[in-house]
């Protein structure tokens, strides 16, 4: 799976260049142009780091840093990237809470670097899968559907798990029994599987009784559908 890196910025050329070196170097990217819309995509994605201007609109870079320590602490990483090449532009943006700060202009190829670096020391990569507002997090046993938790047993979590890293793949119930239940009775288990998944739609799902997604495929077993 990708990771996944948001880029805040309202200059459309600067958004494409950092897209376009992202992608080449095999980042997944999301992208907002001013602070509100930053928060929308940030809550349907959860990206692993952020790539913050500072002079946005509606929202200012500031701002939507706080806002992403006060909902995530230190769980998301930030490099800031602005105009502002003062020594006390750059401490005040670190004070802030940004892991890192990069001038404009600025080599695209030094910015990849720095986003490699930053993923490096600080693990967040290997930290969470996201899709689509669900993001699981696999190491601290917790699940949020957009800002909210979501509780799940022991079962339902690692059945969600396994979905999230099989992400629209068909699943047969055999396969799920063998994740679930390793050294169960299949010819009991696979009836329970069923019950968990039913469980877990009532959780995550907007419609449980018409499911986006987690999708029975008739005849073959279940599949996690994503839009990413």
């Amino acid at each position: 799976m990708k990771q996944t890196i948001m880029v805040v910025e309202d200059d459309k050329m600067i958004r494409d260049l950092v897209r376009i070196y992202l992608e080449k170097n095999h980042f997944n990217v999301i992208e907002a142009c001013d602070g509100q819309e930053a928060k929308d995509v940030f809550l349907q994605y959860r990206p692993c780091l952020i790539i913050l201007d500072l002079m946005l609109p509606k929202v200012s870079g500031e701002e939507f840093c706080t806002w992403v320590r006060e909902l995530e602490g230190n769980e998301v990483a930030i490099i800031m990237l602005s105009a502002k090449t003062q020594t006390n532009d750059k401490i005040a943006g670190l004070k802030l809470g940004a892991d890192d700060y990069m001038t404009k202009p600025f080599d695209p190829n030094e910015m990849v670097a720095h986003v490699e670096a930053v993923l490096r020391r600080s693990g967040l990569s290997r930290e969470q899968m996201v899709y689509d507002g669900l993001c699981i997090k696999p190491k601290k046993g917790e699940v949020l559907l957009y800002e909210q938790e979501i509780k799940l047993t022991k079962f339902e979590f690692n059945l969600l798990y396994y979905f999230m890293k099989n992400p629209n793949l068909v699943l047969s119930r055999e396969q799920l029994v063998q994740q679930i239940y390793p050294n169960e009775e299949q010819d009991i288990m696979e009836r329970t599987i069923d019950a968990h998944i039913k469980k877990l739609r009532e959780k995550i799902e907007t419609r449980p009784a018409k499911p986006v997604r987690i999708q029975t495929v008739r005849g073959m077993g279940y599949k996690f559908v994503t839009t990413q």
